[in-house]
């Protein structure tokens, strides 16, 4: 979208970006607008995802295509029951012929790591990963290796099958920027899904997928997403979200300042790839939400009720004056 104003900040190069990203993606993702939006504001804001969905809505998919549309090292780990933390963060092995251990390193050392099914590995297992994505290293045996640039989790989970999975900790809810919701596509989708599939014979041919962002490029559109102005009345709209979910007495558990952090963050990145070089009301009530629902909990009582967290978080958004 064209701008009538001049930015004072240049943004061609993030339009043109995700631009190429969009259309590396499409040639085999139809629909799930919202969800590769918010994929990219998370490459910019250098935030991890969380993407849950029923099996089949291609969210697997998604993410290994966006992870081959960089010059970055992939790996995906599939999280199972008996998956250990050595076998994601590496482990020490000993050499006979320097007579020494030597660290090996996991899948966890890539640049984008996709954690498929998270919720199917014990809390053991899935602790490994804070360290990682909080302080971007790994301690293993009194020693820290760094974690390269970038680093990103693209995590996935089911939300419907309850057999043989682990609800995630709140610690490790609280280092995911957003939870993605991924919906079935309407009718409209499914058919053009089903008539490209036919088209492509039901191959995916990662190979077609072009390679738009080397890590220079990567460090140097999150650098322009830092230049991006934020009035000082929207810092403090911020602020009234996060306090609110504090207050609320629908809420057991409110947002930490990690979470309002998040938010500039993501606001920032979101304006930016809407073509504007300062932050509006609408980007933050856009990435709130998104950054929110994952991080409170909603009351015992209100949770009988059937209220959800997605519920609480629209009535404090609607509740608190937008700056002008």
């Amino acid at each position: 979208m064209e701008n009538s104003f001049s930015n004072r900040v240049d943004l061609q190069h993030i339009n043109q970006a995700s631009d190429r990203i969009k259309a590396e993606i499409g040639k085999y993702i139809v629909g799930q607008q919202e969800m590769v939006d918010l994929l990219l504001i998370a490459l910019l804001a250098d935030g991890h995802v969380l993407i849950e969905g029923v099996p089949g809505v291609a969210k697997t998919l998604t993410a290994k295509l966006l992870a081959k549309t960089f010059h970055a090292d992939f790996k995906r780990i599939q999280f199972t029951p008996d998956l250990m933390p050595s076998d994601i963060i590496g482990t020490s092995v000993f050499n006979a012929k320097t007579n020494d251990f030597e660290f090996r390193k996991g899948p966890l050392f890539a640049n984008i790591v996709l954690a498929d099914e998270i919720n199917r590995a014990p809390a053991k297992t899935q602790a490994a990963l804070f360290e990682a994505m909080e302080e971007r290293q790994i301690t293993n045996d009194g020693t820290t290796y760094s974690l390269g640039f970038p680093f990103m989790v693209l995590a996935t989970q089911n939300p419907i099958e309850q057999e043989g999975t682990y609800r995630l900790p709140e610690a490790q809810l609280d280092r995911f920027l957003f939870k993605i919701e991924v919906r079935y596509p309407d009718l409209e989708q499914e058919t053009e899904i089903l008539k490209s599939f036919h088209e492509k014979k039901n191959k995916v041919d990662f190979d077609t997928i072009e390679r738009v962002l080397s890590n220079t490029d990567i460090r140097s559109l999150r650098d322009t997403v830092g230049n991006i102005h934020v009035e000082y009345n929207l810092l403090k709209y911020i602020a009234q979200i996060i306090h609110e979910t504090r207050n609320n007495t629908w809420l057991f558990l409110g947002a930490s300042p990690r979470a309002s952090l998040a938010i500039l963050n993501a606001s920032k990145a979101c304006a930016a790839l809407r073509g504007r070089d300062f932050v509006s009301p609408d980007d933050i009530k856009y990435v709130a939400p998104h950054i929110l629902k994952h991080r409170v909990i909603t009351t015992p009582e209100k949770e009988m009720e059937g209220v959800t967290s997605t519920e609480v978080i629209k009535k404090i958004i609607e509740k608190i004056e937008i700056p002008r």
